[in-house]
């Protein structure tokens, strides 16, 4: 609630009607927020504990709004904290719209989030975290998700509705010695609201075009004298914006349900107990794509996408091939293949509050589950090449955490013990289609071809089964030490424990049953039917094991020029563990698994920033300036086969990746009646060494050049020339990451008395700007995406208890990308997703 609205509580005896009253509202399809737009509040530092923190709020609450953080795991203010950091409240989500993990990165410039689906969700941060492309379950996120405490592992996360969100944290750089999962990039820490001991409900509705329906409700009080209790529920629904004309229907829609509840034991001041679970499902038509360009490779010109469409055309004249529309803004497709992206994730958490003398004992014990459903059309058109692409996972993990916080006139600490283990089970199947042996093989005129042959390909299938347990344990610690009121020295260190185990297995069968169980050079010489299937798919399994243990450390200075100016520096030598492949491996010569790439090196990461955190104008001003420099050697990139099933996508190392930047954070309260805010961030991320990197479409098709020589390069985009087999993409900028990127808001207030009631009539604004960048692995000239900027608009009344408005999102109508995918089989098809559209709604918050 705003300071100008309070809302009215009421402390009620624990009754049967306050159960009652949970229970009821609990169920109600609504939820509410604070009344006010927040803004952001972005990098800051210091060393102060929860006693501080609540003097600097003392101080400060007459002249401009104070964010309490809980970054070092206690609370202060953000101010306060030696970390680049964003804090986003939640009623500024809510006013924005941005209701997940992916939509946040429109108020974070720092954060980028991609999704082709749910499982294939990237999180980074200065374009750091994970391998842009396809997720493989053997590798680490590289930026933590913690909800409550609770580290989430699968990215999925990303991708569900916020539920009953106080405020999120995003963390930037490496948080090893502060989290219990060490992470590289940094964290994004979602702090709930928790159960109160007084009663208090709030629920929110909101309507828009495209069939847009969400409602959210939250209610909290006691139960007893001891023991509160708050549940919340939340709930959207919007049409698709891709209508698949071979279907007739819209798809990419959203289909969220989300339930959350906690129960509070407080037996003393010294002590409290919160128990939580949560629930949440998606149940979409989603998620596919759209014909963006056809791009030449160096394949035959025969065997590139337009002549096969039209090859296919000619033999099916009754079967309409062509694109629905070569504009991807007109939003049609004709994907044929069966859609879906059920996803359901939730699980349970214990913690344990308890100050023991001058600081405070805590353990969190979690347990969460994922389970992903997924459908696919793996090539991207109407024709029927991959008929079957389904990777279902199950995974199930638990954490304990043990962590103490010291509080000390000069010296402050925490140390904690993380313990983690999961488990992941995945079936997959993946079958081509009747158009496939005419899709992927050489044209030929001979009817005894396997090209003149549908069922060379036809029901061809790879069943893959795959399990990855992974287990780590670590000790981390950080030592705040005030040399003298003004001069903090801050060291850190992290030893980890990691172990992976993992099991792979594809197993192949022909359209008629029959099992293939050699794709070596020998078994296929003098066998063309062989030889074209096993070009597609081929048995595998492999079994790898890897563990390892890691040390790293950090040191932060930083002093405290003036009350309200602090600088400080960061050196983090940090790393990302040990990986395995879990996706199939790469073939040598006679087309059998590399088995040397079963496993891949951790990452080494040097990290280096200094900050500057300045308040003025009586503190109604802020303004943070960051720099940043991260060295990585034995990067963990991605590498893409081409092809439809030799190899979906595995990791590798690139030799270094250098990310480096600045950062600027400003926002303003000029008054009551108005706030502002903007951040922006210039991030230069390129791989500084990646020799052997796998080759853009550009430079894909063709035969390979001879094993030794040196690679030309310069043939790109011309069809029937030789290929590089690697190439070297030293210098070149990593996916996914735009050099520029801002992001801005205000809001303008005039009190009133609406229909006897008093309060505020508003007005706010906000965008965000990105430039140019790259969707894929290697930068490609065919899948570079536009910069663009959008521009979102609400108008309001709020008064006690109350907000109504109206919202318009990309309200200039801009046409943009939000992700870009090479087609398989080097065809030179490229899709992609648009972003959404202009929308428009009306939300209505009550609360009490």
């Amino acid at each position: 609630m705003t300071a100008k609205y309070p809302s009215a509580r009421r402390r009620l005896q624990a009754s049967s009607l306050t159960l009652s009253l949970l229970i009821a509202f609990g169920t109600t399809p609504a939820f509410a927020e604070e009344a006010a737009a927040g803004e952001i509040a972005a990098t800051a530092a210091g060393a102060a504990g929860a006693a501080g923190a609540a003097d600097q709020v003392d101080d400060d609450v007459s002249r401009g709004d104070v964010i309490i953080v809980t970054a070092r795991r206690r609370q202060e203010t953000a101010q306060e904290v030696p970390v680049a950091i964003s804090v986003i409240r939640g009623d500024s989500i809510e006013a924005t719209g941005n209701f997940n993990v992916v939509k946040l990165q429109q108020l974070a410039p720092t954060l980028q989030v991609y999704t082709t689906n749910p499982r294939n969700t990237s999180v980074n941060i200065r374009g750091l975290g994970v391998p842009y492309g396809l997720t493989s379950d053997g590798f680490e996120q590289g930026v933590g998700i913690y909800v409550d405490d609770v580290y989430n592992s699968r990215v999925a996360a990303a991708t569900f509705d916020f539920l009953d969100v106080d405020q999120v944290e995003v963390l930037r750089g490496p948080q090893g010695t502060l989290y219990g999962k060490n992470t590289t990039a940094g964290a994004i820490n979602i702090t709930t609201n928790q159960p109160t001991f007084d009663f208090e409900g709030r629920a929110e509705v909101t309507v828009g075009n495209l069939n847009f329906r969400q409602a959210k409700a939250a209610v909290s009080g006691p139960l007893s004298d001891k023991i509160a209790a708050r549940i919340a529920i939340a709930t959207t629904s919007r049409r698709g914006t891709l209508f698949n004309t071979r279907t007739d229907r819209w798809i990419n829609e959203q289909d969220n349900l989300g339930l959350r509840g906690q129960l509070l034991f407080k037996p003393n001041d010294d002590v409290s107990i919160t128990l939580a679970g949560d629930y949440s499902k998606q149940d979409p038509e989603c998620c596919g794509t759209a014909f963006v360009r056809v791009g030449r490779t160096q394949r035959v010109l025969t065997r590139q996408y337009d002549a096969i469409i039209a090859r296919l055309q000619a033999a099916n004249p009754g079967y309409n091939y062509t694109v629905p529309s070569r504009d991807v803004y007109d939003r049609l497709t004709d994907i044929d293949a069966s859609l879906n992206a059920g996803n359901k994730i939730g699980g349970a958490s214990l913690r344990l509050k308890w100050d023991v003398g001058p600081g405070t004992f805590t353990s969190i014990t979690a347990w969460r589950f994922w389970d992903w459903k997924p459908e696919n059309d793996r090539d991207f058109t109407g024709a029927s090449v991959v008929a079957k692409s389904q990777n279902p996972s199950q995974q199930d993990q638990y954490s304990q955490e043990f962590r103490y916080n010291y509080d000390g006139d000069k010296v402050d600490f925490v140390a904690g013990l993380f313990a983690f283990r999961q488990r992941i089970d995945t079936q997959g199947t993946e079958q081509q289609g009747i158009d496939a042996t005419r899709y992927s093989l050489a044209p030929s005129t001979d009817p005894n071809n396997v090209y003149n042959r549908p069922d060379v390909l036809n029901g061809l299938t790879a069943a893959n089964t795959q399990y990855l347990k992974a287990d780590s344990a670590a000790f981390y610690g950080q030592l705040s030490y005030k040399v003298t009121p003004e001069l903090t020295i801050q060291p850190g260190i992290r030893v980890n424990y990691d172990k992976k185990e993992g099991f792979y297995q594809r197993v192949v069968t022909r359209g008629a049953g029959q099992v293939i169980t050699n794709c070596s050079t020998a078994a296929q010489a003098g066998n063309p039917v062989l030889t074209a299937q096993c070009g597609v798919y081929q048995p595998q399994l492999t079994q790898p094991s890897v563990s390892d243990w890691n040390f790293s450390y950090d040191l932060n200075i930083n002093y405290k020029i003036t009350p309200d100016i602090l600088a400080y520096a960061t050196y983090a030598k940090s790393f990302k563990t040990v990986g395995i492949n879990q996706n199939g491996l790469p073939l040598d010569s006679n087309n059998q698994p590399v088995l040397s790439a079963s496993t891949v090196k951790p990452e080494s990461v040097n990290h280096f920033e200094i900050g500057l955190k300045t308040q003025f104008f009586d503190r109604l001003a802020t303004l943070n300036l960051t720099a940043f420099r991260t060295e990585i050697k034995n990067f963990q990139a991605t590498v893409n086969g081409g092809q439809f099933g030799t190899v979906r996508g595995y990791l590798a190392n690139a030799e270094k990746v250098v990310s480096q930047g600045i950062e600027a954070d400003f926002k303003i309260r000029a008054s009551d009646r108005f706030t502002a805010y903007t951040n922006g961030a210039y991030t230069d991320a390129k791989y500084k060494k990646f020799l052997s990197a796998p080759c853009p479409p550009e430079l894909s098709g063709g035969t390979f050049q001879p094993a030794n020589a040196v690679p030309d390069y310069s043939n790109a985009g011309i069809p029937n020339t030789l290929s590089p087999r690697q190439c070297d993409i030293s210098g070149q900028r990593l996916p996914g990451v735009s050099k520029w990127a801002f992001s801005y808001g205000a809001e303008a207030n005039a009190p009133v008395t609406l229909l006897a009631k008093e309060g505020q009539v508003y007005l706010g604004v906000d965008g965000n700007y990105r430039s140019h960048w790259n969707s894929n692995a290697s930068p490609s000239i065919y899948t570079d995406v536009k910069g663009y900027a959008l521009t979102n608009f609400r108008v309001g009344f709020r008064g006690d208890g109350i907000d109504i408005f109206g919202w318009v999102r990309n309200a200039f109508d801009v046409n943009y990308i939000e992700t870009l995918q090479v087609a398989p089989g080097n065809v030179g098809l490229i899709a992609g997703q648009p972003g959404d559209p202009r929308t428009w709604g009306g939300t209505v918050k009550v609360s009490f």
